[in-house]
């Protein structure tokens, strides 16, 4: 096959990318991912084996190989960084930003760790990192970068541009410039705009904005991807205890966090206990999904109990059986349906949110008119199908409203106790919610057949 001689993101290159990796044609892949997107070069190596992968990084510009490397997936990156020796992964951090060289020494042990920073270039960077991997993980400390430009408020414009040529190289991204007092306290921040449309000789206090949001060192992660979020920020400052500016979170520090929360609830909504991808091994993979579908195995065997113990009541009306599915489904869609809409109110809380008893309230006017509607459906439609037994229609048109009434309670209820418990509420979802919602309407179906219909 001809290889192509351009990058491009597609089947066709990886095949000729394989083939380079095993020529160890080192010009075809210098050559042609000259210029391509890192994010785009870490799609293709996400697809090649470690050694290939590995390969591909090593004859590449340190810059951009380092630029993959945090582009990476988590396992081909996790088997990489275990590959490399300490000076070649040393070589890669010194060139990557503080909070970026972080999260890939995490995946390594204490001792490797160790040895990886004293091999470090920059000391400057090495204090940045040595600080950084202090904080607990998940916190802003943890997540925040230490590169970032500040500018003292008795500094002139000059003085300002002067220390964003020195530290140019350093920060990947400039948003704004932070400003401090003598005390290296946070008290504001300054435009590029202004500085440049100002003279050289105005005073940064003359032209600094007091309105800043920061957030302290300690905050969680997901409570900084909220209010970057709801301000619309590109950057946060983070501060110490002494309001002293230690450090910056940036956009794509949080889209991070956004995903990963998006998927572990994803996870945690079908049912898969773990952190897993498709591309794990099929034991892990097994792992991860049979707790949620042992419990749903369980419920299933309580489900066939509590339809035994209305085996007699079943033989006198045959047509009881047919409504079983029914129920259950409607159980369960119902329960999903309430816990999604509440798991999603907790992800975004508002001060403005309404009370416990108001919440209540709405969720059961909802489950009533939508229970009234459904029963009266199904009503009409057993009459009609077993020609005028009204009494029966009846029975299955009640069961029907009082499940949609009690997983309406259950899937608000249900994640508001494990969100207070400081359990993941998404978990309420899917399987769990389901589960119980087919066992309690199978048991009010049942119950309300024996009282209307005399079992």
């Amino acid at each position: 096959m001809e290889k192509i001689r351009e990058f491009e993101l597609s089947k066709e290159y990886l095949e000729s990318l394989k083939e380079s990796v095993e020529a160890e044609d080192i010009a075809f892949i210098r050559d042609t991912m000259d210029g391509a997107n890192e994010a785009d070069v870490a799609s293709l190596l996400d697809e090649l084996d470690m050694e290939d992968a590995l390969f591909v990084l090593r004859v590449l510009d340190k810059e951009f190989a380092a630029d993959i490397l945090i582009e990476l997936d988590e396992e081909p990156q996790f088997k990489i960084v275990q590959e490399m020796d300490s000076p070649e992964l040393a070589s890669l951090l010194d060139r990557m930003e503080s909070d970026d060289a972080v999260d890939i020494l995490h995946q390594l042990v204490v001792k490797d760790r160790e040895e990886v920073i004293s091999f470090l270039q920059e000391k400057e960077k090495s204090g940045h990192i040595l600080e950084l991997l202090r904080y607990e993980e998940g916190s802003a400390g943890a997540l925040m970068a230490k590169e970032f430009i500040k500018a003292n408020l008795n500094w002139t414009v000059v003085q300002t541009i002067d220390e964003i040529r020195r530290q140019a190289e350093n920060v990947e991204k400039i948003y704004s410039i932070y400003v401090v007092d003598n005390k290296e306290s946070l008290i504001g921040r300054v435009a590029l705009k202004k500085i440049i449309l100002s003279s050289s000789d105005t005073k940064i206090k003359d032209i600094y904005e007091e309105d800043l949001i920061s957030v302290p060192t300690y905050m969680d992660e997901e409570e900084i991807a909220e209010i970057m979020r709801k301000y619309d920020l590109e950057a946060l400052p983070v501060v110490n205890a002494k309001n002293k500016l230690v450090g910056r979170i940036t956009v794509d520090d949080v889209l991070d966090v956004i995903r990963d929360q998006a998927e572990e609830d994803m996870q945690a909504m079908t049912g898969i206990s773990d952190d897993v991808e498709e591309s794990d091994s099929v034991f892990r993979l097994s792992k991860a999904r049979l707790p949620w579908l042992m419990i749903g195995i369980f419920g299933g065997l309580m489900g066939a109990r509590i339809i035994g113990i209305f085996d007699e009541g079943l033989r006198q009306y045959v047509e009881l059986a047919s409504f079983i599915p029914l129920i259950t489904a409607t159980g369960g869609n119902v329960g999903i349906q309430s816990s999604s809409l509440v798991v999603q109110s907790l992800a975004a809380k508002s001060v403005f949110a309404e009370s416990i008893g108001k919440r209540f309230a709405k969720v059961l006017l909802v489950a009533v008119l939508n229970g009234i509607v459904l029963a009266l459906l199904v009503f009409g439609t057993v009459v009609f199908v077993y020609g005028n037994k009204v009494e029966f229609g009846i029975v299955v048109g009640l069961a029907l409203f009082s499940v949609v009434l009690l997983a309406s309670f259950m899937g608000t209820v249900t994640p508001i106790v494990l969100d207070k418990f400081g359990i993941n509420p998404a978990m309420a979802s899917g399987p769990f919610i389901t589960t119980a919602n087919d066992l309690l309407g199978l048991a009010v179906y049942f119950l309300v057949a024996m009282m209307l219909l005399k079992l």
